[in-house]
């Protein structure tokens, strides 16, 4: 008799139910659970709940018979309402309470994980094999192109380089209000969408649930078609324009040239190896640059193998580190994701995107949002868990390294080598948000001085005894002996109350 595989909201693509000695039975029929328990127990920012509950939905439909789609409260009361007490496989969930969940049940058999390039057994490997050493990215991310033949010649990388990071770090051109790239793959709503607005809708009215954020129509694929339709869009028509300007920010050009695809992959609707197999392929046919495409696969198959790796393998203390010892809870303005409140333009800007579509490109994550919180000492827990709440692509195992190993420097640089904070400089450089903005980035005190400088060097005051010692800090760090007015900026910090 066939064992039912369960199928988990993040792994909707087809690979999930391909059979073979680490995968389902052939045939097997299918669960699938939508659990209320998980909208009730956090404040999820409605557009991301939205895309969840369709996406899951829309799979189910496309199952059709084979598949037995339960709604109940929790996940074990909806797989014990599906398939009672018989045995059910399931691919290693992505997160350590699912996975918790999964090994506590005697029926359930737990198969290796798919919808990655690097099975965990290889990464373990990979990390024995270093001799001790620091686990960076950029050795892993070779070892990645090495072990899957990505943008290799031979044994050496396609154009001689590993890294471009060089050519892609424009700011933004002139004075452009977009970056005039083709526009990305949309979806088209249908009765599926519909009913989960009215069911997001009702929860909402009865208070069983409360959400942030808009719901306007939906910015992202919900089924593997329209997912590899947004690949195909992206591939023929954006990522030639993708490299040179990733980390630049404009403020009517939110998309810019990127790719969209974070929460297709982080669904499972796509395969990590079909994005990157499809950007070198448009490489070699002469029909995007290498930077370009070495940029979009660094993001897939350096960046995101990484953290999909170091979740596990730093283990569940890394999501609880605070090296700097920052306590402060998050303020009601960015919980709420409330835009209006708020006159630092970049900082406005960037949640107000957040707000209407639960997503921003990793420079703003990295350098507005994140780098308030670092300012301002937020506790890193709390903006882990908002991170986790407030984007369509965020998961556990996504936002845990991200913002508590690179965003926030919570762990004391187990990930990166220096915190990722900065004034107003590094964003007038890389944006347009400072021309209009009523704060002047060069300005640390009194009227008009921007709070990301002002921010900046109270940081580096706050930590000196930490940083003076990194060799990539040091520098910043001794230029606060050369601030004549260091006494007066730390007074008007300590008294900053409200949003900036």
């Amino acid at each position: 008799m066939k064992r039912a595989h369960w199928l988990f909201g993040d792994q909707l693509g087809p690979h999930f139910l391909r059979p073979g000695p680490d995968g389902p039975d052939r045939n097997a029929p299918v669960v699938m659970v939508e659990s209320r328990a998980v909208f009730r127990r956090r404040r999820f920012h409605r557009a991301k709940a939205h895309l969840m509950l369709s996406a899951m939905r829309h799979r189910a439909a496309e199952l059709g018979d084979r598949v037995r789609y339960v709604q109940a409260d929790t996940y074990r009361q909806g797989l014990h309402m599906a398939v009672g007490d018989k045995p059910v496989t399931v691919h290693h969930p992505t997160s350590r309470a699912a996975l918790g969940l999964v090994r506590a049940l005697d029926s359930v058999t737990v198969l290796p994980a798919r919808g990655f390039l690097v099975a965990h057994d290889d990464f373990t490997a990979w990390v024995g094999a270093r001799d001790g050493g620091r686990l960076l990215q950029e050795a892993f991310y070779r070892w990645v192109r090495r072990r899957h033949e990505l943008l290799m010649d031979g044994e050496e990388p396609a154009g001689g380089r590993w890294n471009h990071d060089h050519d892609n770090r424009e700011p933004p051109p002139g004075q452009a209000r977009t970056l005039g790239a083709p526009p990305p793959y949309r979806p088209r709503e249908d009765a599926i969408d519909a009913e989960v607005r009215d069911d997001l809708d009702r929860w909402e009215r009865d208070g069983d649930v409360r959400f942030v954020g808009r719901d306007g129509p939906r910015m992202f694929p919900a089924t593997r078609r329209e997912a590899r339709a947004a690949l195909r869009r992206f591939v023929a028509h954006r990522l030639a324009g993708f490299g040179p300007h990733e980390d630049a920010m404009l403020a009517g050009d939110p998309v810019m040239s990127h790719s969209l695809l974070s929460s297709s992959l982080n669904l499972g609707l796509l395969d990590p190896a079909e994005c990157v197999e499809g950007a070198e392929a448009a490489w070699r046919a002469g029909e995007a640059p290498l930077n370009s495409v070495e940029g979009f696969v660094r993001q897939v198959a350096g960046w995101r193998e990484y953290v999909w790796q170091l979740y596990w393998h730093l283990g569940p203390d890394h999501a609880r580190s605070n090296e700097l010892g920052h306590r402060r809870p998050l303020p009601d303005w960015f919980l709420d994701l409330d835009a209006d409140a708020v006159t630092a333009r970049c900082l406005a800007t960037v949640l107000a995107q957040v707000r209407a579509h639960g997503w921003t490109h990793h420079i703003p994550r990295l350098m507005v949002l994140g780098n308030i919180a670092l300012q301002q000492g937020w506790h890193p827990a709390a903006v882990t868990d908002w991170f986790h709440r407030c984007f369509v692509d965020g998961y556990a195992w996504v936002m845990q390294p991200n913002v508590i190993g690179m965003s926030q420097y919570a762990d004391g640089g187990r990930m990166v080598t220096k915190p990722y904070v900065s004034g107003g400089a590094y964003i007038n450089r890389m944006s347009d948000f400072c021309g209009p903005c009523a704060y002047r980035p060069a300005r640390r005190t009194g009227a008009g001085a921007c709070p990301y400088t002002a921010g900046y060097w109270a940081f580096l005051h706050r930590h000196r005894a930490r940083l003076e010692h990194n060799p990539r800090m040091a520098q910043a760090v001794h230029g606060l002996d050369r601030l004549g007015d260091l006494g007066d900026l730390l007074r008007e910090e300590d008294g900053r109350r409200g949003p900036p």
